[in-house]
Formats: C-alpha cells, structure tokens, sequence
C-alpha cells in the first residue's frame, strides 16, 4: 500500500526513505506522502483513507460496514433513440406521413366550380392518394389531421344544391332507382365520402364529438335534397353509421328527421328527394327498438308514417314506408289498428297507382295484425275492398279481387260475417251485371263462387235481400219520375 492509515496499525505502509512529513506541514499532497484523515479532501490514486470521510468507493479502500450505504446513482447516457422518442413526443414534431396527409388535403378543395378540368383532375388525384393512406393507416388520425380534414369535408359536401327539376311531383314508382339529375361533381364526390365514412369508423368517439355537432348534423340533413340518387345513397350509409356510433345524438338526429317529414307532409308541395332513404334509416332504427315500445315511438307511426301516405309523390318511397309501417305491427300487433285506420283515412280519390299500393299494404297489414282486431278491423276493411273491386279501372279492380286469394282476409272476414257479407255480396253483382272489364268479370266469378261455397245459405239469403233492397229502390224511383212528370205538367 502507498498510504497510511493511522487507525489501523495492521495495515500501515512502509516508511518511506529518510524522509517523514506531519499532516499539518503538508499543505498540496505529492506522491508517496502520508496524510492525516482529517486533511484528507479528494481521494487520489492508490491511497487509503478513514471510512468516515470516503465519499467513493475505490478498487483497494477499506471501510466500515456501519458506513456502507446505499451506492450513489449510475450516470446515463443518453442515446439517439432516446431523443427520437422524446421528439415524437413533442407537439412540434409532425412525422413524414402526417405532412403527406396534411399537404394533400390543401388541394383537395373543390369549391370553384369555374375550375379547368386538368385542375379538377389533379385535385381528384390527390383525393384518391388521400383515402388510400387513410385505408392504410394503422394508428387513428390524430386532431393535427382531423382538423383541416373536416375542413375540407365540410367545404366539399355542404354546398347549394340545385333546384329541383320537378316542383311537383310527378314521378312512377319504378322511377326512384333512376338518376333523374346527376351531380356533375360526382366523380371527386364520390370519393369524398368515402373518406368521410373511413373516418367515421376509424375515429374514437371522442374525437368525432370534437367535430361532428349539431350544426354538421342539420347540413347532412339538409344533403337529402340532392337529385342525384348516388350521393343520396352514400349519405345515408354514412348518416346511419354516425347514428349507430354517436348514441348521445340519437335524440337530435330522430327528432330532426320528424321535422323533415312533417314538414314535407304538412307545409309544402315541393318534391323531397330523399325521404325514401330517410325512411330507410328509420327501418333499421325501428326494428331496434325494444319491446314494449315508448311512447314516444308509438306517437311516431301515428304522427308522423302514418300521414306519409298523404302526398300526392308517396309512391316514390312507398317501399319504405310499408316497411317500417310493418316493423312497427310486428312489435306490437295492436297498433294495426291505428296502421289500417289512418290508411283507409289517406285513401286516395283518383289516384289508382296509390290505391293499387294501399290495398297491397292492407293485404301484408292483416296478416301480421293481431287476429283478436279481426272483428273489429273486418267491415271497414272489406267495405273499402268491395268499393276497390268495382272500380272502372280495371288494375284496381283486378289488385282489389286478388285479395281474396289471402285465407288471412277469409278469416278476418269470417269473424264479422253478418255485417261483411252483405257488402260483399252487392259488390259482386254489381261487378257481374255491369263491369266493362272481361277479366274483372271473369275474376268476380270466382271470388262469388268461394263466397257461395264459404256460407251457401247466408250468400242466399244475402242475395234475396239485395233484390228486395234493388225493387224497393226502383219503386222509389218511379214515383220520383211521376212527382217530376207532375211538375211538368202543372208548369205547361
């Protein structure tokens, strides 16, 4: 050893040659010099010293084990991951994917109709490079990219729309797959919303709330009205997934939607494109609801579908709206009552195309009906039915006459024989005695000889009072024809 340690006398050094040194003359230590522990500062090598004033530990001190603490903490060197780490982590850093993201969607703005079509083409371009980074993301957009995206959403899709080409309406049933006015943006469009419904799945919910408000909501509404039936069809998908994800504005959204409705039925003429694909959410939406059904539901076919079958253009969607009519009576087949009465209340007058689809909704209406309503639904289902078949227009005619090949309408029929069979019976005759239609004729025929075979006796019986009923009202007659001939007379 090369220093001294004067309390231990077992591990003392070697005196060095002809020379010895007290602590205290010895102000700078220098090689092999020996030190007093209290003078003793700053280890240097190879020396010895008290474990009461050993701030570190080297390769031959000796201490105490009451000195021995803990040993002070390693020094880390930082490394070049370590500062790539921590600069993603900082809100300056924006990654090459991001800034690519971030630059396509500043050209993707087609507001300027006037635009050059090579302009337009590159802007679709960019449009198509922009959803497939967003298809092949795998980490969720972050709020530095949805941001400027909803942007350039919103500054693409809410636009004026055309007026309509029809201001009233005045379209076939066939017509609602036809594009009656194609959008001439479609092709970039298209893609647009495309974007915006990889976005609605891929995003949290939490980040679509930040974004997607009240006021978003009431634009897509407002997107319905487009002609274009493809653009109708995508914003339905995506309105019906923001439905399906956004649960707190479920509320909003249906009560919007009655006011679309409401207002269609009740304060304009005006042609509404898109309630047959509103009507479509609302199928899915009805065939959720729980059992039994709210209130508020149930007021909803009262006030709101069951009107629907008012305006003069309820072909066009009424599809959809007999299926969610009948979502709701499978729920609860109590309320094909109030289904059937208010569409024998909106039976149209002149219309035939409507009549036909009516007395088709009636049909599908009673066979999920509740049959206990029978008796009560039977007279004034069978009174509109015979009024139908003696129609002089031979589709009414003939649709009203195929309904009895329903053994459901037979067994509601059956449960109100005496009120339904004289009414039934009349209509036949008539049909026979007078229709100008052969196949109607031919058809009544028929429907007469199941009646016949149904109750032989009170068809008879029916038939003997309707001749009654028939010679009283021609006596009737003559003797009006005689007061007139009278007052004819007395005037000459």
């Amino acid at each position: 050893m090369d220093g001294y340690n004067g309390n231990s006398p077992r591990h003392s050094p070697k005196p060095s040659p002809r020379k010895t040194f007290s602590p205290k003359d010895s102000p700078t230590p220098s090689p092999r010099k020996t030190f007093s522990p209290k003078d003793s500062q700053t280890p240097s090598p190879r020396k010895t010293f008290s474990p009461k004033h050993s701030p570190k530990a080297s390769p031959r001190k000796t201490f105490s084990p009451k000195d021995s603490q803990t040993p002070p903490p390693r020094t880390t060197n930082t490394t070049l991951k370590q500062l790539l780490l921590d600069s993603r982590n900082t809100p300056n850093f924006v990654d090459s994917e991001t800034e690519e993201v971030l630059s396509l969607i500043s050209y993707c703005s087609f507001t300027d109709p006037q635009e050059s079509p090579s302009l337009q083409d590159l802007k679709r371009l960019k449009l198509i490079q922009l959803l497939s980074i967003i298809k092949t993301l795998i980490k969720p957009l972050d709020d530095q990219v949805l941001s400027p995206l909803f942007i350039m959403l919103s500054s693409n899709l809410f636009r004026p729309l055309p007026p309509p080409i029809h201001s009233v309406v005045s379209i076939l049933p066939d017509d609602d797959d036809l594009v009656s006015n194609p959008t001439p943006t479609w092709p970039h469009l298209q893609i647009v919303y495309d974007i915006f419904l990889r976005i609605i799945i891929r995003t949290s919910v939490e980040s679509l709330r930040i974004y997607i408000d009240h006021s978003f909501l009431l634009n897509l509404l407002t997107l319905f009205q487009s002609e274009d039936q493809r653009e109708r069809e995508s914003l339905k998908n995506a309105f019906h997934r923001i439905y399906s994800k956004l649960h707190f504005y479920r509320p909003f959204m249906r009560k919007t939607m009655h006011d679309v409705f409401l207002h269609y039925v009740f304060e304009t003429d005006q042609r509404h494109p898109g309630i047959g694909e509103l009507l479509e959410i609302w199928g899915t939406i009805i065939n959720g609801f729980s059992v039994p059904l709210k209130e508020e539901h149930k007021l909803f076919l009262n006030r709101v579908l069951v009107p629907l079958h008012k305006p003069k253009g309820m072909q066009v969607y009424h599809r959809q709206l007999a299926y969610c009519v009948s979502q709701f009576v499978q729920k609860e087949p109590e309320l094909g009552v109030v289904a059937i009465r208010g569409i024998l209340k909106y039976w149209p007058v002149t219309n035939c195309q409507k009549e036909v689809l009516f007395i088709g909704e009636l049909e599908e209406l009673v066979e999920t009906v509740d049959p206990q309503l029978y008796k009560e639904l039977a007279l004034p289902l069978c009174t509109k039915i015979t009024k139908c078949l003696n129609s002089w227009n031979s589709q009414v005619a003939e649709r009203a006459l195929y309904v009895w090949n329903n053994e459901q309408f037979w067994k509601m029929a059956s449960q109100a024989m005496e009120e339904v069979f004289p009414v039934l019976v009349e209509g036949m005759e008539k049909n026979l005695q007078g229709h100008w239609n052969k196949s109607v004729r031919q058809l009544t025929e028929n429907v007469k000889g199941m009646l016949e075979a149904l109750a032989p006796f009170l068809y008879s019986k029916c038939l003997l009072q309707l001749e009654i009923q028939e010679a009283v009202d021609h006596i009737e007659e003559l003797r009006r024809q005689n007061i007139w001939e009278e007052i004819e007379n007395a005037a000459k």
